[in-house]
């Protein structure tokens, strides 16, 4: 079974009033519609998904303006992979793939740019670049400057829980209450940001699917998602190819989109206002009828 005892498997019981915007930088980001996507841009050699075949600039933003064209609302780039075992990159090197990536894309658009980063140096600099968000998988605390560096550029920050590190983060992932821990975690991340200066409507957080979590911990988290969102602020959910679709479905990593499809569905049933995915243009459509079927279902709730 993938869902522990006590968890309700029905996954109707929604926030009543999810925000509705999110400050990043200077813009104002609308939530009030259906489920913002964010395509995933990674420069690496060896992320676990499309390692290696975007780590030139030219390939790099072309497939960032195919990512537009299918209608990304952001464009998520990393250029430090953080998947299980994956070893940290100097900052050097992540600033040579990520720095000119944003440029060439800030001089074809105005999208919103996260930069997928745990240094304050490459926020820093993305920033200056013409990002407008910061999605940190260390919730900011990796670097003690991060949380300055967010609240002088008013960034919108991604805040993700994350058990360890990324080389030891699957070793043997231990929950008491898998649902209860994730959310006091952000909620205490919120609290002290706060406490620090940072703007509360510039925070979304991330449960960190497959960050240091076994299957049932993620499908826990996926079915209580509803709990994480009554922390108030924007809900991501990245669960795009990860491994548990795999263990639950048999599939290898090339063929996970139907699984990828109906989790990014079921997350945003859930209350995800963002979903972090690798098939943009599938996973639009999904955002859109998931939108339809919930103007729908609150139509029917007040006639």
């Amino acid at each position: 079974m993938w869902l522990a005892a006590g968890d309700d498997p029905h996954p109707f019981p929604m926030k009543t009033s999810p925000p509705i915007r999110w400050r990043c930088g200077d813009r104002q980001v609308d939530l009030s519609g259906r489920a913002l996507v964010m395509g995933i841009l990674n420069v690496t050699p060896d992320s676990f998904s499309d390692g290696g075949r975007y780590t030139g600039v030219e390939a790099a933003v072309e497939h960032a303006l195919q990512m537009l064209q299918d209608g990304a609302d952001i464009l998520d780039i990393g250029g430090e992979s953080t998947r299980p075992g994956a070893l940290p990159v100097p900052v050097e090197e992540e600033l040579r793939r990520v720095v000119p990536v944003i440029e060439a894309v800030r001089r074809e658009s105005d999208v919103l740019i996260s930069v997928d980063t745990r240094k304050a140096v490459v926020a820093r600099e993305a920033l200056r670049c013409g990002a407008r968000i910061i999605n940190d998988v260390t919730a900011l605390t990796g670097d003690s400057e991060m949380a300055e560096v967010a609240r002088r550029h008013g960034a919108g920050v991604v805040l993700m829980h994350m058990l360890g590190e990324p080389q030891t983060m699957q070793a043997s992932p231990r929950y008491d209450d898998v649902v209860a821990e994730v959310g006091a975690y952000l909620g205490r991340r919120i609290q002290d940001l706060v406490a620090a200066g940072l703007d509360p409507e510039t925070l979304a957080i991330d449960p960190g699917i497959g960050f240091g979590k076994t299957v049932e911990h993620n499908v826990s988290l996926l079915v209580h998602l509803d709990r994480l969102c009554a922390l108030g602020r924007p809900v991501v959910v990245g669960l795009s190819r990860k491994s548990f679709l795999g263990k639950i479905t048999g599939r290898e990593m090339g063929d996970r989109l139907s699984a990828s499809l109906g989790g990014a569905a079921y997350a945003i049933l859930r209350g995800a206002q963002v979903i972090r995915v690798h098939d943009v243009k599938e996973s639009c459509d999904v955002a859109r009828l998931m939108a339809i079927f919930g103007a729908e279902q609150a139509g029917d709730a007040v006639s």
